[in-house]
């Protein structure tokens, strides 16, 4: 009996524990103001009529973020008629604006690129990778998914067939008032942003 209510006990201690990690794993955004790579300035209040800001995490010259930039490209396109803005975040010490610039126009990227110079915004949301995408309510600045776009890219990996549509999924869950399960997100893989020693 004793050994049953142990059980028990270490079981619903372990599930607990993992929830607790998994709401530490979202963030708050830190509100922002932040120019693009074609010189627009950015305001986080200016999206708070948005239902959601979704923010990729870009680097310049990243392989895995040059190749999920199609993707991200093509789940925007499909919730055009959602009030949802699209926007890419850049952290990366070695990018300056030119940088960017030039990684914009070589890829076909027209998103907004916002340059995090101070990586203030980076170190809110604990990014750690490039192609991570971020989920945010404006409104409480609170994120409520963050994760890869999907499972077709890895290390050295690429998936014809993708079986998991990570950012898809989140959206239409969290348009429909669901909460993400975190637990059943596995990490990004992307490259590594360093941070300036604080």
């Amino acid at each position: 009996m004793n050994k049953t209510l142990s059980l028990v006990f270490f079981s619903l201690l372990t599930l607990l524990t993992t929830n607790a990690m998994a709401d530490e794993w979202l963030k708050t955004m830190k509100d922002f103001e932040l120019t693009d790579h074609m010189g627009v300035t950015h305001a986080l209040d200016e999206y708070a009529d948005n239902e959601f800001i979704v923010m990729y995490v870009h680097g310049s010259g990243c392989p895995i973020a040059r190749l999920s930039v199609p993707t991200f490209l093509g789940i925007r396109d499909d919730y055009a008629d959602s009030n949802i803005t699209f926007l890419m975040l850049n952290s990366f010490i070695q990018d300056d604006i030119p940088r960017i610039r030039k990684e914009a126009a070589d890829f076909n990227i027209d998103f907004p690129i916002l340059k995090d110079a101070d990586q203030s915004v980076a170190r809110s949301l604990g990014v750690e990778r490039t192609a991570e995408v971020f989920i945010v309510d404006p409104r409480t600045r609170k994120v409520v998914f963050r994760g890869p776009i999907d499972d077709s890219l890895g290390y050295e990996t690429q998936r014809i067939n993708t079986e998991h549509n990570y950012l898809r999924d989140a959206l239409d869950a969290v348009m429909a008032g669901e909460t993400i399960n975190m637990n059943d997100i596995p990490d990004s893989k992307g490259c590594l942003v360093g941070f300036f020693l604080s």
